[in-house]
């Protein structure tokens, strides 16, 4: 679900460019993790990686950069492993917390 879309001679707004610091990329995880809808992970996580440096993303997740856009499509299903190599490219760990 792209939600980036120029109105009316407005610039699209653009979240990767609010992501410069490592509170405010988790703050944006942790809130699409809680208000998931389907698709929203991978975009999020694609979003993050963009506003990082996709090459470097890949590299330190150990997946080539084509592996990395195929897996953060928002129609794409992630595997766990997916999940866990991109976060800890992005030096982020996942957590569980009581409902």
């Amino acid at each position: 679900m792209n939600t980036n879309k120029a109105i009316d001679g407005l610039s699209a707004f653009e979240k990767a460019e609010y992501l410069d610091t490592e509170e405010a990329t988790a703050e944006y995880l942790t809130q699409v993790l809680a208000d998931y809808k389907e698709g929203d992970l991978a975009e999020a996580l694609g979003c993050i990686a963009k506003a990082r440096g996709i090459n470097e993303i890949a590299k330190a997740s150990g997946l080539t950069r084509e592996e990395l856009y195929k897996a953060l499509m928002t129609d794409s299903l992630l595997s766990l492993d997916t999940i866990q190599r991109v976060c800890m490219g992005l030096g982020l760990k996942l957590g569980v917390v009581l409902a």
